[in-house]
């Protein structure tokens, strides 16, 4: 039986859930998939980076992982500093990357992923900063060093999106799309449209865990952005700059107009849209594509209309079976880990 060693940079909530589901469904890996998957190596800022070629015990490691004790006091295993030395240091057949959760930020994901892909490793991750910067770069040198790099937690985390996309809708080619893809935002607006104005609706996605104490990456567009950039690279092949995003958040929606929608048959829904630019825009150095993400008014006879919660959509229209919507949850740990862990089955079976 293959042995894929499997090599984990950032051991937070996700990396942990991942390295679980691993070490769980070991027989279904082996039944569906042909493999052996041994986590080699597990990384975090404050640990470094551990590494043990026989593999390591996941569940010794979620142990010392909650008992707040260091990773590197798993029995039989090396330390490096920094995740970077201790990837050119050893090897590995896959690395899970989900040391970065900031939309905006690349790094330190971008470097781990980039020398990774260098040396011929497949990578899966969940971090959106670095493939909304760079996907359409890290895909081609991946390519050019016959290695996979898969990204399907980065947008709506385990609802397979980008699988769609990519082997679903093979030789179709995407016109537009069209999603929520923040259930905060979407949580916010749901609960305005019920009647609470924008700070007690916030108030409530907080108490339940829906948005962070700061909130400011979803409710002013950023971590949608991301998300838009990262398809805009998956379904167009286009790299697109932050500064080429049109971005309005919803931090300055009033109940007023929350309500006069909801009047008007309509319900407000924080939009990512991205289509083909007309001619008249693609001027030199212009992208292939124009991405909005906007509070829209809906018509109740569109679809995403009803999308309400934390729940995620997106619409794909193509050339060859119009249009596709999927429907799923977008956020949590447990539904990273899942796109992450579908990746890595996707891997096992083409490789």
């Amino acid at each position: 039986m293959r042995r894929i060693r499997l090599a984990i940079v950032g051991f937070g909530t996700v990396g942990r859930w991942l390295g679980e589901a691993v070490h769980r469904r070991r027989r279904w890996l082996e039944e569906s998939c042909g493999v052996e998957v041994a986590v080699v190596a597990v990384a975090t800022r404050r640990d470094g980076f551990v590494h043990r070629e026989g593999g390591l015990d996941v569940p010794t490691l979620l142990a010392l992982s909650a008992g707040g004790r260091p990773l590197g006091e798993h029995p039989g295993a090396r330390r490096w500093a920094t995740a970077l030395e201790g990837l050119a240091a050893t090897e590995a057949d896959v690395l899970a990357e989900a040391s970065n959760t900031d939309p905006r930020q690349p790094e330190p994901a971008s470097s781990h992923i980039r020398q990774a892909l260098t040396r011929g490793t497949h990578v899966i991750t969940s971090s959106k900063g670095a493939c909304a910067a760079s996907a359409v770069e890290l895909l081609a040198l991946a390519r050019a060093r016959g290695a996979q790099l898969r990204m399907e937690s980065t947008v709506m985390s385990g609802t397979p999106v980008l699988s769609t996309i990519r082997e679903g809708l093979a030789g179709a080619r995407v016109t537009s799309l069209r999603g929520i893809l923040n259930g905060t935002t979407n949580a916010i607006l749901t609960s305005m449209a019920e009647g609470l104005d924008y700070r007690g609706a916030l108030a409530a996605a907080q108490a339940r865990g829906y948005a962070e104490p700061d909130p400011a990456d979803d409710v002013e567009g950023h971590d949608s952005v991301a998300k838009a950039r990262i398809l805009a690279a998956i379904a167009f092949g286009a790299t697109v700059g932050l500064d080429q995003v049109i971005r309005r958040g919803i931090a300055g929606m009033s109940s007023h107009q929350v309500l006069q929608a909801v009047r008007d048959g309509a319900r407000v829904k924080l939009v990512v849209t991205i289509v083909s630019a007309t001619p008249p825009a693609r001027t030199a150095g212009s992208v292939p594509v124009e991405i909005r993400v906007e509070p829209v008014a809906l018509p109740l006879a569109d679809p995403l209309s009803r999308v309400d919660g934390v729940m995620n959509a997106l619409a794909i229209e193509t050339d060859a079976v119009e249009e596709v919507i999927v429907i799923g949850p977008g956020a949590g740990p447990r539904l990273a880990g899942q796109g992450m862990f579908a990746d890595l089955a996707a891997l096992a079976r083409s490789s």
